[in-house]
């Protein structure tokens, strides 16, 4: 099973503070090189014959992607962590896809929803992913990497060689500068030694590591922290929840008719509440509703976001769920410290994963 996404958190964080080698002062120090032994060679690109599907392409072979500087990127479209590192897979596409590099993304789902090729299908629209996608369903390329993390990168060189791998967020400089040396001994035309240009917005844009004190967490009864209603979980049935006068920080409740199942809490009437206690600049919720658009409204400490909202609601706190996605619902303006986050469903339908945050 894949590793849950929220233990990479620290990790992530750690990568961006610590990059071992500054792209600028790396890849003048390799300009001219056309051998770069001192790159590990990690072992072979894996079959890639496992997917269950292909889109943007035919089904690819390692024998088709010899010759080519591949990267391949294992995502999910709903983790923040993904979310937010594929800027730069989407620049790298982009800037070095005329001179060899193919990226091949391996979707390889985390939650039910994620299998399904028409959600998919519209997260490689919505994300403008020209690259060929795998859809991994089954795991298959996965295993055949012995893959345990979301995002992770493998870049493989033209003679079929994985020679770097980064796991989690981070490590940009280094990953686009193994790109570029692998390209120049491939011998690829046009190099250059400038970084791509990352703008991130939205959900993509780079984490306020700083103040980031609240760890991913599931909803569903089998991975959740810290819930917090009175009387617990009843699992598998519905039951009327309610919210206790104080949330400690990092602690969740539920008011209304919930049934809470092992992936997932779902609303069974109107006017259900989640209500949340965190500490980060963003917030975010997975969550999507059974076919039909259904209106909600976000407030923080009891008021309207006013500035302080995400990209999927307004000002005044309301917003529209129905596909499955991550939704992001705050992104403070201001100064950080703990807030309560709630959000009041209009309609029963509602189906909720998890919280992430930035």
């Amino acid at each position: 099973m894949p590793i849950r996404r929220r233990l990479f958190i620290g990790a992530a964080a750690a990568a961006l503070v610590a990059t071992p080698l500054g792209l600028n002062t790396f890849a003048r120090a390799q300009a001219g090189r056309t051998k770069p032994s001192d790159l590990p060679v990690e072992g072979r690109l894996p079959s890639l014959a496992g997917a269950t599907g292909w889109i943007n392409t035919a089904p690819l072979t390692p024998a088709d992607l010899r010759g080519k500087v591949v990267l391949v990127q294992f995502w999910t479209y709903t983790c923040i962590n993904w979310l937010r590192a594929h800027p730069y897979v989407r620049a790298w596409a982009d800037k070095y896809k005329d001179r060899g590099l193919v990226v091949v993304g391996v979707h390889t789902p985390e939650f039910a929803f994620e299998k399904d090729i028409e959600n998919v299908q519209r997260a490689v629209h919505d994300m403008k992913i020209g690259y060929p996608v795998a859809i991994d369903s089954d795991y298959a390329i996965w295993r055949a990497f012995e893959n345990q993390y979301w995002p992770a990168f493998y870049v493989v060189d033209a003679q079929g060689r994985i020679r770097h791998h980064q796991f989690g967020e981070g490590g940009y400089e280094q990953s686009e500068a193994v790109i570029q040396r692998l390209l120049d001994e491939a011998g690829a035309r046009g190099a250059t030694y400038d970084a791509a240009s990352v703008v991130g917005r939205g959900a993509e844009a780079a984490a306020d590591w700083a103040n980031l004190k609240s760890p991913e967490n599931y909803v569903g009864h089998e991975r959740t922290d810290n819930f917090s209603s009175p009387g617990g979980a009843a699992v598998g049935k519905s039951r009327n929840y309610t919210i206790p006068a104080r949330l400690p920080l990092n602690h969740w409740a539920l008011s209304g008719a919930w049934t809470m199942e092992d992936d997932l809490v779902a609303l069974n009437a109107a006017e259900g509440r989640i209500t949340y206690r965190f500490h980060a600049r963003d917030l975010h919720l997975v969550m999507g509703s059974l076919g039909r658009p259904i209106r909600f409204r976000v407030k923080i400490d009891g008021a309207p976001p006013r500035a302080d909202h995400g990209a999927d609601i307004d000002a005044e706190g309301w917003g529209i769920v129905q596909e499955p996605r991550l939704h992001q619902l705050v992104r403070q303006s201001g100064s950080i410290g703990e807030r309560t986050f709630e959000i009041e469903f209009a309609d029963a339908g509602v189906r909720a994963y998890a919280f992430t945050f930035g």
